[in-house]
């Protein structure tokens, strides 16, 4: 079922920088490795409706309706202006293993859901990219499918970990360097907006 072919396409997408990779790697450099995994479970159980939606067959209706596309697209793009905006309003703020900088766990994984289930474009993709890798002479396709979304969802958790433990590791590097910290504060919080921006300029 788990196709040569099927595997590497799903990490190269997982590998692929995007918001989410963006958002757990920011939390692994500010906040550390806890909070950079609870990033990735954020982000990954973000997707969870983006891939029932495709098995449903909803993400049909979505790409089908140009109103409920762009509802959910400004929607996220809003969102992601909103991460930029308050990272930037926090330049300079935080400090390294401070009481005060501390954010909810909860909190951090809600953002991570929220980045990924207001992207609709990962609907439409589930929805294009799965059947591709459907044996069409399976007894229940949808049971297929569904096995097929559980493997990328494990991928794109450890792929995720990884990318945050990671940032996590280089930590020591910039923690006594406020100007880094600013520097680096700064562009994600471009990064944020540039990414809302694009969203928001997206076509269905």
């Amino acid at each position: 079922m788990f196709s040569t072919e099927f595997l590497i396409t799903s990490l190269v997408v997982v590998l692929i920088p995007g918001t989410g990779v963006i958002y757990t790697i920011s939390n692994g450099l500010f906040l550390g490795w806890q909070a950079s995994i609870a990033a990735a479970f954020g982000c990954t159980a973000g997707i969870i409706p983006h891939l029932s939606a495709s098995i449903l067959g909803l993400s049909a209706i979505l790409h089908m309706s140009a109103l409920a596309f762009q509802v959910v697209k400004f929607t996220g793009a809003a969102y992601l202006l909103y991460l930029a905006w308050a990272m930037w309003r926090e330049t300079g703020a935080l400090k390294f293993d401070s009481p005060s900088s501390k954010i909810g766990l909860w909190q951090i994984v809600r953002r991570g859901f929220l980045i990924n289930i207001l992207n609709p474009k990962l609907s439409i993709f589930f929805l294009a990219f799965f059947p591709l890798f459907v044996n069409p002479n399976a007894s229940s396709p949808t049971l297929n499918m569904v096995l097929l979304s559980l493997m990328f969802m494990a991928m794109t958790l450890v792929v995720f970990i990884l990318y945050g433990i990671s940032a996590n590791g280089v930590r020591r590097y910039v923690v006594n360097s406020p100007r880094v910290i600013i520097w680096l504060q700064r562009t994600f919080a471009v990064t944020f907006a540039a990414l809302g921006v694009k969203l928001a300029m997206t076509d269905q």
